[in-house]
């Protein structure tokens, strides 16, 4: 199966904002999609509850993600924990949900759900899309919104706000100063990281 989305054919650096397109259809309808997307890798799929939708990143989106997936791998490092990245990986429960997140790690090893899932948000439904990551299990999950980072955590009664990460490794992420590297990786990601490194050096 061949799908054609000429609405989001163009490569992201001629679209800096993101496309985003929700229809109706089942799990075999999404499957089927997914199929037929396999050779445009720059797109993104996510179901839950009979809704699927395709995302086309637009730059902005990738420049952020990119900065994330940068600096914490670097701060995971200076932990000096196991944890393996895993990107933008599909994340699914059969039949019920699946996601594609920005960027996403598992903490002390491989694992089939990732501990950590992070998306980067310029669209609303941050709450909605809380629900298909809690049918396939992530302990937690970050949005990055306009320069903020707000991190969920899943527990007995599903996801609750949290200011601080409860994830080994991560608890002793200062926010506030992870979020400003990220911002000034905007416009010099270099300097972010070189910055960002000094910081923790002096931890």
């Amino acid at each position: 199966m061949t799908v054609t989305l000429n609405k989001f054919s163009q490569a992201s650096e001629d679209c800096p904002k993101d496309r985003l397109l929700s229809i109706q259809g089942g799990w075999e309808h999404f499957k089927l999609i997914q199929r037929g997307c396999e050779a445009s890798p720059g797109i993104k799929l996510f179901y839950f509850e009979g809704t699927i939708e395709i995302l086309m990143p637009g730059r902005s989106h990738e420049k952020f993600s990119h900065a994330m997936g940068v600096l914490l791998t670097l701060f995971l490092a200076h932990q000096g924990i196991l944890f393996l990245g895993v990107g933008s990986a599909d994340q699914e429960k059969e039949g019920v949900a699946s996601a594609q997140p920005d960027q996403s790690y598992c903490i002390g090893g491989e694992k089939a759900v990732p501990d950590l899932s992070v998306e980067v948000v310029f669209t609303s439904g941050n709450i909605a899309k809380l629900k298909r990551y809690q049918a396939i299990g992530v302990p937690e999950v970050w949005f990055w919104e306009d320069g903020v980072l707000e991190l969920y955590h899943l527990g007995e009664r599903g996801y609750e706000r949290i200011e601080q990460s409860r994830l080994p490794g991560l608890m002793a992420l200062d926010l506030a100063v992870f979020e400003r590297h990220v911002l000034m990786a905007e416009t010099d990601l270099g300097e972010a990281v070189r910055s960002f490194n000094r910081y923790l050096l002096e931890q």
